[in-house]
């Protein structure tokens, strides 16, 4: 099932022993487009301090209650590594956050979530566990090498200049999410700076280049594929009809074929 990044906006998360704090924003990274952490302010509780919460801790998201259920406890929130959100997360940061939880490393394997094409929470004897070698030989080729993680704000991100193949089609207004993976599939595409009203979808897959310093996103489409391409609502869910029609027109392979 897909849903909107935005409307997970104000999602209370709740531990095993009551309630984090509210969802503000996610942290995606820009290599495989799947959100890798929910920033939650801990309002009152932990005196405003923001922290990172893994999907992999997410037991179960309750779109109609608007609550997500981690496999938390307070205490371990609280006691986790202070992260300072509206500065670039550092690989090592995140590495002290995994070991911290005893989570296996996304980087480190060869699937969207390291070991598995899911993020899971291990068992409490593999969270009990010490890393592996590979895991922590990888970690350190990867901070040795200079090969930082690649994470982006999904609200910094939006706002971004989305530019076809030969020229501007409008800018980024949301993101589409699987689920399961928190994979982003789509980017919602507000195209009222071209023509009014309409809202389309482009997939992460076909895009050619992102200037990150020039807030600008080029897609290998052009702007009559666009134009042409099944409008999207956002106020009607996501069918695989829909989506079947939308790879149509696009002439793409679908994600789901992969």
């Amino acid at each position: 099932m897909l849903k909107s990044i935005t409307d997970l906006k104000g999602y209370t998360l709740g531990a095993s022993d009551g309630d984090i704090g509210e969802v503000t924003e996610c942290y995606f990274d820009d290599d495989k487009w799947t959100v890798r952490y929910l920033i939650v302010d801990t309002g009152g509780w932990l005196t405003g301090r923001k922290v990172l919460i893994s999907p992999i801790a997410l037991r179960e998201v309750d779109w109609n209650a608007k609550r997500i259920h981690a496999e938390l406890t307070k205490k371990e929130v609280e006691d986790s590594p202070d992260i300072v959100t509206d500065k670039p997360v550092s690989r090592q940061h995140e590495t002290s956050y995994y070991d911290y939880y005893n989570y296996p490393y996304y980087w480190g394997g060869p699937y969207l979530w390291g070991a598995t094409a899911y993020p899971m929470i291990p068992s409490p004897r593999a969270r009990a566990r010490n890393p592996t070698e590979p895991e922590i030989l990888a970690a350190r080729e990867a901070q040795a090498s200079g090969d930082d993680s690649h994470l982006r704000s999904t609200k910094e991100v939006t706002g971004y200049y989305i530019e076809a193949s030969d020229g501007d089609i409008g800018h980024v207004e949301d993101f589409l999410i699987e689920d399961e993976s928190w994979t982003i599939r789509y980017i919602v595409v507000d195209t009222r700076n071209w023509w009014p009203g309409k809202k389309v979808l482009v997939s992460p897959q076909w895009i050619e280049q992102v200037s990150w310093t020039d807030s600008r996103v080029r897609v290998d489409v052009s702007r009559n594929t666009i134009k042409n391409c099944p409008e999207y609502d956002p106020s009607a869910p996501l069918s695989r009809d829909y989506e079947n029609r939308l790879y149509r027109h696009y002439g793409r392979s679908k994600y789901w074929n992969d």
